[in-house]
């Protein structure tokens, strides 16, 4: 196959939205200009929160306007200050949260067969100045919990998750949503499940879940009562009524993405040097994420089969590469921070995401496959 002809004829993004019950999510928009109630916790919003919290089996959801501002939120809630140990393999978001908010992010390293925080790296950069780990639930694979949570126990820190890929995702059979002090969602268009734009944090603290609140609507506390320093995090209601229709086909999108995966293992099988990522069969996941990895010994590299996809339309991404610890500000902050991320720079020359969502098809797969084929058999 000529590198110049193209497979398709538009482009293959990863994230495609996933819209459903177009009908039902347009019902529910003439309903709030009827009410023009838009905003300032309507009853879509009250309503998208008591789902979501009874979804994922939690006393409280609080929603956001998105994932970064949620984070930041709960980052604030929780009263985290000095240094936060997080994972650099893992969108930039994470970091910004906490660098925005005069807070050092401490990057720590993954253990290359999860993605997800290495526990003995967490406790190598413990110092006097830490005072809490966010650990992420990468590709929806719940984090090391347990041992996240010994760690913060032992030392006296506070725990909270990133969990913006995992809605629907699992550990030891119980949500993701119900772990560390909080866990916070991020509900963007390119998520499995998504309000065009928003977030969420559930947690099982009464107060925290307090604080957040007033903490997203300005510090009010009724009308004219401001009783905190907060901001606008509010989730508007249109947001919310997307919320609401896609969580109907929510299972429906889940089992989707299962056909794609199997799909995908099946159309790559026998092509030497790439491997895909696993979910473990004990748990629950969106199966979202398509994630190949190009071994070192692989006759191409990573960025020479992206390169291939990119040419004939897929626009596969090398999610999470350089690294959280070598984009800005955090490479001239930490510029020997390679030294302790041994197996994120690793992993980072290695991942491709490939497409996935509602709207690929079989032969599409099928397509994707043959070009990666083509390319590392060189016909």
């Amino acid at each position: 196959m000529a590198d110049s002809v193209l497979k398709f004829s538009s482009p293959l993004h990863v994230g495609r939205p996933n819209v459903l019950n177009k009908e039902i999510f347009l019902s529910y928009v003439e309903e709030i200009i009827e009410s023009q109630w838009l905003t300032n916790n309507g009853p879509f919003v009250q309503r998208f929160e008591q789902h979501i919290a009874e979804r994922l089996g939690v006393k409280h959801c609080v929603a956001m306007c998105n994932g970064t501002i949620a984070l930041e939120i709960a980052i604030r809630a929780m009263g985290l200050t000095g240094e936060v140990i997080v994972p650099s393999w893992t969108f930039v978001a994470t970091a910004h949260a906490l660098h925005w908010q005069g807070i050092t992010p401490v990057f720590a390293d993954i253990d290359q067969n999860t993605h997800n925080l290495d526990p003995e790296s967490v406790r190598r950069m413990i110092t006097p100045r830490t005072t809490g780990i966010i650990g992420v639930h990468l590709w929806g694979r719940a984090a090391p919990v347990d041992a996240l949570q010994n760690i913060a126990d032992e030392y006296g820190l506070k725990l909270m998750f990133d969990a913006a890929h995992a809605f629907g995702s699992t550990y030891k059979g119980k949500s993701i949503g119900q772990f560390g002090a909080c866990e916070v969602f991020s509900f963007h268009a390119t998520k499995a499940f998504n309000t065009m734009e928003g977030g969420a944090v559930t947690t099982n603290d009464d107060e925290l879940a307090d604080a957040m609140r007033l903490m997203r609507n300005f510090g009010f506390r009724g009308y004219d009562n401001v009783i905190y320093p907060g901001t606008n995090g509010k989730m508007i209601e249109v947001c919310a009524a997307m919320g609401l229709a896609n969580l109907k086909g929510f299972d429906e999108i889940v089992e989707n993405n299962r056909r794609s995966y199997s799909a995908y293992e099946n159309s790559l099988r026998g092509i030497p040097g790439v491997n895909l990522l696993k979910y473990p069969p004990a748990e629950t996941n969106s199966h979202h994420y398509v994630v190949l990895e190009v071994d070192a010994d692989c006759v191409v590299s990573r960025d020479t089969l992206v390169n291939a996809l990119h040419q004939n339309n897929v626009l596969a991404r090398k999610y999470f590469w350089p690294g959280s610890h070598r984009m800005q500000p955090y490479k001239e902050l930490f510029p020997h921070a390679d030294l302790v991320l041994p197996q994120t720079c690793a992993l980072a020359e290695r991942v491709i995401v490939l497409p996935n969502g509602t709207m690929l098809s079989q032969e599409a797969i099928e397509a994707i496959a043959e070009i990666c084929r083509s390319k590392i058999f060189g016909f």
